[in-house]
């Protein structure tokens, strides 16, 4: 007897909504272009938890479509407020389309039990302080029951001014894709879209790391708190070795967001020779950070 073929969730979702008409949208000179253009979209954990929390409400055409949009800048603008993010998405129509998401924002009392649980983690009171996301901070979140996350579809609210009948549209999931690769640069976003700035968080913390000890008049310096001091001696061995916790700390490299600044700032010379010199620099940026960026994307591990 023949076994049969068990269906996937998401063959009975590509099912559900009636199938659209493709349509060619209106390209746009000024819109918002993902810097992903193939592959992966975004780096880090934490925005590839945002997307992933996308998937399973919406049809992998849509998703697809969507991605295509943000890489091809079709999003207008993007405004992120607490519980709230608009947009404006450039369709087939004149008019662009009307993006409204909203995640509930956590209540007082989550908020208090957050900042209980991270607080007793001194490692994560030190990344948190430093600008860092600990990789395990999800867990904090989801054990004193504050999600950080979409978790379930009533978390995450979505609509559209398009005629498309699904909700989640391919104009939301390119919106959603943009502000994932938004998070990759600054997690504390995510904080913001619950409820709490980066300074707010920060500034409970280090209230209730303070007033964890009775003599400390000062907040806590979260690299003191972290690691046992000892005597230069008593390192020389392992003195130019990183320890563990460097492959929690979070980097970003790019290019300048203005390219050959301090150049611009001092202004173009007047004189032939300076005006020599000076194109002579603006290649040497360049080469600089071309360099400086294959170096630092470079996997040396398998050369």
């Amino acid at each position: 007897m023949a076994k049969r073929k068990r269906r996937r969730y998401s063959d009975y979702y590509d099912d559900y909504w009636p199938r659209y008409e493709r349509t060619t949208p209106i390209r746009v000179q000024d819109g918002i272009k993902s810097k992903s253009r193939a592959g992966r979209f975004v780096k880090h954990w934490w925005a590839n938890r945002w997307i992933a929390a996308l998937k399973p409400l919406m049809d992998s055409g849509r998703l697809s479509r969507g991605r295509s949009y943000a890489r091809h800048g079709q999003v207008l603008n993007i405004d992120i407020a607490t519980g709230r993010v608009t947009a404006r998405v450039q369709g087939s129509r004149r008019t662009p389309y009307e993006i409204d998401i909203q995640l509930k924002p956590l209540s007082d009392d989550e908020w208090e039990r957050v900042f209980d649980a991270l607080a007793g983690q001194a490692i994560f009171a030190a990344q948190l302080l430093n600008g860092e996301m600990p990789a395990e901070v999800e867990e904090v979140f989801d054990a004193v029951e504050a999600p950080l996350f979409p978790t379930t579809r009533g978390d995450l609210k979505t609509g559209c001014s398009c005629p498309d009948w699904a909700n989640p549209c391919k104009h939301i999931a390119a919106v959603y894709y943009l502000l994932g690769e938004r998070f990759d640069e600054n997690p504390f976003l995510l904080f913001e879209l619950r409820g709490r700035t980066q300074e707010q968080v920060a500034a409970a913390l280090r209230e209730r790391r303070a007033g964890s000890d009775a003599e400390e008049v000062f907040p806590m310096d979260p690299v003191e708190e972290m690691f046992e001091v000892l005597p230069l001696e008593a390192g020389l061995e392992s003195y130019w070795q990183m320890g563990e916790q460097v492959r929690e700390v979070t980097l970003h490299i790019a290019a300048p967001e203005v390219e050959r600044a301090l150049l611009k700032q001092l202004g173009r010379p007047f004189f032939l020779e300076a005006i020599a010199v000076w194109k002579g620099l603006e290649k040497t940026y360049a080469r600089v950070t071309e360099r400086a960026l294959k170096l630092a994307f470079t996997d040396r591990s398998s050369q």
